[in-house]
């Protein structure tokens, strides 16, 4: 494992590793054990798109493992002014011992890999999420304890959240399905690699998605950068909502995961959010311990 660039590149069980030492960390944390496991270390992270869980999580980590974390907007840096990827990639490499980077495009995180002589930790693009979705299987499996078997569900659009929780919920074992408008699909590439390796199911009726589901997942229906798409989208997307009717036909446990900022009353009700809050919100927790152990096992020397 060299960089996380998106979660099919891993194995099953270099993703249970991660999961593991997140645990491990989580504990660590929570007991205020230090594990200063990259003292010394620098991480540089490069936001073309803004966040508020990303950019405290990335760096609260860097800290409690002794490192230091610099915030390189593209307004910041010479790639906002035309400078290459690759010539970013070169340049930073021997400046800082990793590179985290938030941005739309996923060729423009593999083009840092490619050029780059150090770890790249892709924080999210159009095409996928694979921290936030690392931090989601440590949720469940705290929950759940286990994820193999599990049916994991999603309702909204097809976009990155969906990308890698197919990638993450085949990997680890869980039976998938994705209720989305047929128009707003996932990758087809990705579906058929998934479809190879596990149960998939791609359906436009959200009650068949979520018929006996364990976990129940849902995003915005407009990510960053749609916003004008919004209106559009809203009209697609009625009737994708996570309310009590959806949640009668999931199994009786069930538990209510979302990547956050929510909207409540449009992808999910405030009721239901509500009476999964303590889901929702260790998930949004988990994206520290994760990431930490993503840098841990990237970085540390």
């Amino acid at each position: 494992m060299k960089h996380l660039l998106k979660l099919q590149d891993l194995s099953p069980e270099e993703i249970t590793e991660i999961l593991n030492l997140a645990d491990q960390l989580k504990y660590e944390n929570k007991h205020k054990i230090p594990h200063r496991h990259l003292e010394g270390q620098t991480l540089g992270m490069i936001f073309t798109k803004s966040s508020t869980r990303t950019r405290v999580s990335f760096e609260v980590g860097m800290y409690q493992l002794g490192g230091a974390a610099l915030f390189l907007s593209s307004d910041d840096i010479q790639l906002g002014r035309g400078e290459p990827i690759r010539d970013t990639a070169r340049v930073l490499s021997r400046y800082v011992n990793g590179i985290m980077i938030r941005t739309y495009k996923q060729s423009d995180v593999e083009e840092l890999a490619q050029y780059g002589s150090i770890p790249i930790i892709n924080g999210l693009t159009d095409y996928c999420h694979p921290c936030q979705v690392l931090a989601d299987l440590m949720t469940v499996r705290e929950f759940k304890k286990s994820l193999k078997g599990l049916k994991l569900a999603f309702i909204g659009d097809g976009n990155n959240m969906a990308n890698s929780l197919i990638a993450g919920g085949i990997l680890t074992g869980m039976d998938v399905a994705i209720g989305c408008p047929d128009t707003y699909r996932p990758d087809a590439s990705l579906c058929e690699w998934a479809s190879k390796k596990g149960n998939l199911t791609i359906t436009n009726d959200i009650f068949e998605a979520a018929k006996d589901a364990d976990v129940i997942y849902t995003d915005v229906w407009a990510s960053m950068g749609q916003e004008s798409e919004a209106l559009e989208r809203a009209k697609v997307f009625k009737g994708f909502c996570v309310d009590e009717k959806l949640m009668s036909v999931t199994a009786k446990d069930c538990m209510i995961l979302h990547c956050l900022p929510a909207h409540r009353g449009e992808e999910i009700t405030d009721e239901v959010f509500e009476a999964h809050a303590k889901e929702i919100f260790e998930e949004a927790e988990n994206r520290l311990h994760a990431q930490k152990a993503v840098m841990v096992k990237l970085m540390k020397k």
